[in-house]
């Protein structure tokens, strides 16, 4: 008895040891995270849809928040519609959607939408573009070999390590994890504490960094 007794009290005096070689949560610091794209084209338009993850409201201010889920669709016209542009997405009862904002800086049209759960593989999307109606079958960019957010985020704090160690030093941080689409997969990586921005590209399916960019952020 006096023998577990004391097992009890060496463990009890090791886990304040344990909790502090234990490694960092930088997924406690994610305030947005983009996990997949979806992508369809007519001769009309071409559209993208994102499922983001993302605090709410959203600032570069080094604080991280809770995150809610969201469908973000963007339509780039190919030809100008004869009228308003409204976008729906998926079938039946949990279809959602409504008419689109158009963004002159950009000269595209944009809806998005809370959402308890993202599609996977490809989703049923319906465009009333102008006097036309469009159904189409957006697919997922993502492949076998795409890595996870998550992979993302290990690969950027890996190569970010001693920065963000003087970071978390010096106060609180936040990052974003963003899969983009180009020619390939690509992951945006980005942390801020506030006053300085750090963002990487990396290989969607390597993980290699491929650029890297600092700036200072207005205060």
């Amino acid at each position: 008895m006096k023998k577990r007794f004391c097992l009890f009290l060496v463990a009890a005096a090791l886990l304040p040891l344990c909790a502090a070689c234990a490694p960092y949560r930088y997924n406690d610091c994610l305030s947005e995270v983009r996990s997949d794209l979806f992508l369809a084209e007519t001769e009309d338009f071409t559209l993208t849809l994102a499922c983001v993850e993302r605090e709410y409201p959203y600032a570069d201010d080094g604080i991280p928040c809770p995150m809610s889920k969201t469908v973000q669709v963007t339509l780039s016209p190919l030809t100008p519609p004869a009228g308003d542009v409204s976008i729906f997405v998926g079938e039946g009862e949990a279809r959602l959607g409504g008419e689109a904002s158009y963004r002159t800086t950009r000269g595209d049209y944009t809806y998005s939408e809370g959402v308890d759960a993202f599609p996977e593989d490809s989703v049923t999307v319906t465009v009333l573009y102008g006097e036309q109606e469009h159904t189409l079958a957006a697919t997922s960019v993502r492949t076998e070999s795409t890595l996870s957010p998550e992979e993302a985020l290990a690969r950027g704090t890996e190569a970010e390590r001693e920065t963000l160690e003087r970071m978390r030093e010096a106060g609180s941080l936040e990052i974003a994890v963003r899969l983009l689409r180009r020619d390939k997969n690509y992951y945006y990586f980005a942390v801020t504490d506030g006053k300085t921005r750090i963002a990487l590209l990396l290989d969607g399916e390597t993980g290699e960094q491929l650029a890297r960019r600092e700036d200072g952020l207005r205060s």
